[in-house]
């Protein structure tokens, strides 16, 4: 047996409780690991809120870190002891899981648990969007939206490394500064009235490249609106909600746009891909390309409370639950 934390009905955090599930022997290419972080990340409270489709009872989460305890047949390359972690790969949200040893990674020396857990699946999503859904250049002007939340913040560092002019948006004057610590070279309101004109103003009429917008409902529309002529659109979250019901022609009308809503699943499909994309995540972070968020800790029981975390728009931790 081991503990999870359980959904048994959509609702807000309190709907997250402790239950004892079965633990069995790991089977052919399998392994058991005894996690040591779990990755407290929006796409789980989309889950929770019945945002994204869940069959109940269900046990949320994608990301964590862990120790391997037992290794099943037919398994090669990993070992009783060997630190590993896995993002995209739920369910998370338990004290020890039996699982695809194909979804694991090795941990770097130089990388504490604690990092990856809280960050690997925001590190591999900040990965394929600015190298593989569209290779980022020196040069290009992109949009990215909540620029100093969990992923936001990563996708700005690594930009500005790649050589791109970064115009990153935030909800309150108050992050303005860490946004510009992230590498940003211009800091706006995306609730701004007049958002779309300050991006053409500063970018001398001609719009931006790229728009990363993990925001959803409420900006939708303002990042179409801020392309340049055959501009790409990357709509990946929905912290606001899903956007509005879009008429296609409109991309035609702003300039021939390009639009496409990615899934970080379909980028780590092949371990090939998932090798590259941690193997790049891990590179930056040991050579300080990129530095998330602190980690703030809490018991599995506390679910509840690190979601609420994880909501609150005021905090600059990132919440990883620890058995």
């Amino acid at each position: 047996m081991t503990r999870a934390i359980v959904l048994r009905e959509l609702g807000d955090p309190d709907k997250l409780v402790v239950e004892e599930i079965e633990l069995r022997a790991p089977g052919p290419g399998e392994v058991l690991v005894r996690h040591t972080g779990i990755g407290v990340n929006f796409i789980d409270t989309y889950y929770r809120r019945g945002v994204y489709p869940v069959k109940l009872p269900a046990i949320i989460g994608d990301q964590a870190t862990g120790v391997i305890e037992a290794v099943g047949p037919e398994v090669t390359g990993l070992r009783v002891g060997d630190r590993v972690g896995y993002g995209s790969a739920g369910p998370s949200y338990v004290e020890a899981r039996v699982m695809r040893a194909s979804a694991l990674v090795r941990l770097p020396d130089g990388i504490a648990d604690d990092v990856v857990a809280a960050t690997l699946t925001r590190g591999m999503t900040a990965e394929y969007l600015l190298f593989r859904l569209h290779e980022l250049k020196a040069g290009e002007t992109v949009i990215v939206h909540a620029a100093t939340g969990g992923t936001g913040l990563i996708v700005c560092q690594w930009a500005k490394d790649l050589g791109a002019t970064v115009i990153a948006t935030v909800g309150a004057a108050s992050k303005f500064e860490m946004a510009r610590e992230a590498g940003a070279d211009h800091v706006l309101l995306h609730s701004a009235e007049d958002f779309v004109q300050q991006v053409r103003d500063l970018t001398h009429g001609r719009g931006v490249d790229v728009a990363y917008d993990s925001i959803g409902r409420d900006t939708f529309m303002k990042s179409i609106e801020c392309l340049r002529p055959r501009g790409l659109m990357v709509a990946y979250g929905n912290a606001s909600g899903k956007p509005d019901p879009f008429d296609v022609l409109a991309l035609s009308r702003h300039g021939s746009l390009f639009l496409t809503r990615p899934n970080l699943g379909h980028y780590v499909a092949t371990r090939e891909d998932l090798e590259l994309s941690t193997g790049r995540f891990f590179d930056a972070l040991e050579r300080g390309i990129v530095w998330p968020h602190p980690v703030e800790r809490f018991a599995l029981e506390e679910a509840p409370a690190a979601h609420r975390h994880l909501e609150d728009r005021s905090k600059h931790t990132i919440p990883i639950l620890v058995p």
